[in-house]
C-alpha cells in the first residue's frame, strides 16, 4: 500500500490560516471520499469553513489552485481522481495536473496538498478515498500535508506568530 512509511504530522496553530480545497467532480463516490477527508482533517485541525471550489476534472485543477493560492489563501489542497482507461489520455491528464500543481506552489510559494488519485482501476481508487473500508484516506493526508507546510513556512518566515 502507499501509505506505507508515511511520517506522522502533528500540526499545532494553524487555526487562523486560511485553506482552500478545490476539486474535480468526476468518480462522485471518491471524491465524496476525498472532500469528507479534507473535511475532517480541517476539523481536527480547528480550521473553520475552508472555501472549497468545484472544477469539471483533474486537468482543470492547478487553474483553479493558481487563483486561489494568489487570493491569499495560506494553502490551497487538490483532490482529483483518474482511473486509467484504453488509450494514452490517464497519461497526459496525470502529467499536466502534477506538474500544473507544481508549476503553482513553485511559483506562488503557497503549498498546494496532492490529493489526487492516479488509479489503475476503480478498486484502487475506492481504497484510498476514506471511506468506510478504504485502507487510506487521502483527503485527509493531502489537507494535512498542505497545513503542516503552511505552518512550516509562516514560522520560517514569521517566528512567534
Amino acid at each position: 500500500m502507499s501509505g506505507h512509511g508515511a511520517p506522522e504530522l502533528t500540526v499545532k496553530n494553524c487555526a487562523d490560516l486560511r485553506v482552500a480545497i478545490v476539486a474535480a467532480q468526476w468518480h462522485t463516490q471518491v471524491m465524496d471520499g476525498l472532500l469528507d477527508g479534507a473535511h475532517r482533517a480541517c476539523k481536527e485541525l480547528g480550521i473553520d469553513e475552508p472555501t472549497v471550489v468545484r472544477v469539471p476534472g483533474t486537468f482543470e485543477l492547478p487553474v483553479a489552485a493558481k487563483v486561489l493560492a494568489s487570493r491569499g489563501y495560506d494553502a490551497v489542497v487538490a483532490l482529483g481522481v483518474v482511473i486509467r482507461g484504453g488509450t494514452p489520455h490517464f497519461d497526459y491528464v496525470c502529467q499536466g495536473a502534477t506538474l500544473g500543481l507544481t508549476e503553482v506552489t513553485v511559483a506562488t510559494g503557497v503549498p498546494v496538498g496532492f490529493g489526487v488519485l492516479t488509479c489503475d482501476n476503480e478498486q484502487q481508487a475506492l481504497d484510498r478515498a476514506g471511506l468506510p473500508g478504504s485502507a487510506e484516506d487521502k483527503g485527509h493526508e493531502a489537507l494535512t500535508a498542505a497545513v503542516a507546510t503552511a505552518v512550516t513556512l509562516r514560522d520560517l518566515f514569521h517566528p512567534g506568530r
